[in-house]
């Protein structure tokens, strides 16, 4: 299993995460791929070929058991009202209103041996593998981040860690940080007014260079200066920085609109910006900004994805958002095979836990 560097513990990363269920191409962690083998499989045959994972988290626990573990020979108040559908793995079923995942289940694995361990709506557990409680010092690292310190980027101009999860009025959901990593390696969050900046408007390479060389003579008296080491960390952020500005790819990832309208299309026309309950817009154009990304060189991508805390709502709001939310997963798990990216790419879409049998 893959263990974070850090003090010493015996408990690997993917202990205690509460997710019954996991959709998944391939495996991280908890799913079958340690570390070791992600970066072996880099260098095989003498050849670069990039591995990289895209997580997808269903913020407020989305019910598995109305999703694709269908229960249907349970009594009437515990199988629900949806109904199964064959999918392209016989004898394994999915909900009806999930139709692009049981065209690819042959793509597809459904982890069921996850057990819960914590009963709250919280990402901690699905980006570090920790409980938030009793945390080394400085805090565990999210994943994203030991990736990031392990494997560092796979080419310039290109964070290895991109971080496309808005920002939650629930605070738990948001991600945590690089932990006892540092900041160095932190996520590169591409939102908000500073996006256009990412490319150089009306400033030569030489005068950056120029720019840089000055920033870097305040930096040495700063770092004179400083005991915490987050000197450290900003160099890092200088580099990334740079490389950002004077390399195109990451920009051009981000601008979905270079890709041709029947692309875009099939990951559906949902694009929203504001969000659903107190979680994430739904907006499955990120699953293609996240492949983008990889094609780009990233990583590591983590997409948060809606409001799944449905409760007495269960059956309404599922009837109207999982064949969303199916359409741009399917869109995706088709889009990197096209591509020739299946044995590529990871994708892990899950939330903090499940549902219980009874609606509450």
């Amino acid at each position: 299993m893959l263990r974070i560097q850090g003090p010493q513990n015996n408990r690997p990363l993917c202990s205690g995460l509460t997710r019954r269920d996991a959709l998944q191409i391939g495996g991280i962690g908890a799913a079958g791929l340690t570390l070791p083998q992600l970066l072996r499989a880099d260098e095989a045959s003498g050849q670069s070929r990039q591995k990289s994972i895209i997580m997808i988290y269903l913020c407020g626990g989305p019910p598995h058991q109305d999703m694709y573990d269908i229960k249907t020979a349970a009594p009437k108040e515990i199988r629900g009202e949806f109904q199964p559908i064959s999918t392209s793995v016989p004898g394994i079923e999915v909900c009806e209103h999930l139709p692009g995942i049981a065209r690819n289940m042959h793509r597809v694995s459904v982890i069921r041996s996850m057990v819960g361990a914590r009963d709250a709506h919280y990402s901690y557990q699905c980006m570090t593998g920790y409980h938030d409680q009793n945390a080394a010092a400085g805090g565990w690292p999210h994943f994203g981040s030991v990736i990031s310190h392990a494997a560092g980027p796979s080419r310039p101009g290109t964070p290895p860690f991109v971080s496309l999860c808005y920002r939650t009025k629930h605070r738990p959901y948001n991600e945590p940080g690089p932990g006892f990593l540092g900041l160095g390696h932190s996520s590169f969050a591409p939102k908000g007014p500073g996006r256009d900046d990412l490319i150089l408007q009306g400033i030569t390479t030489d005068r950056l260079d120029q720019r840089r060389n000055l920033l870097s003579a305040f930096d040495q008296f700063r770092r004179d200066c400083d005991a915490s080491g987050r000197m450290e960390g900003m160099d890092v952020f200088t580099d990334r920085a740079m490389g950002i500005l004077t390399s195109p790819e990451l920009f051009n990832a981000l601008d979905v609109s270079q890709e041709p309208e029947e692309i875009r299309k099939r990951y559906g026309a949902q694009d929203e910006t504001k969000p659903r309950g107190d979680a994430a817009p739904m907006c499955p154009q990120n699953f293609l900004v996240a492949r983008r990304l990889v094609e780009a060189g990233a990583r590591v991508v983590t997409v948060n994805y809606s409001f799944w805390d449905w409760h007495g709502n269960n059956f309404k709001t599922g009837r109207t958002e999982l064949p969303i939310f199916d359409r741009g997963i399917a869109a995706l798990f088709e889009d990197l095979h096209e591509r020739g990216l299946q044995d590529d790419v990871t994708v892990v879409a899950w939330g903090e836990f499940g549902r219980t049998p009874k609606i509450n």
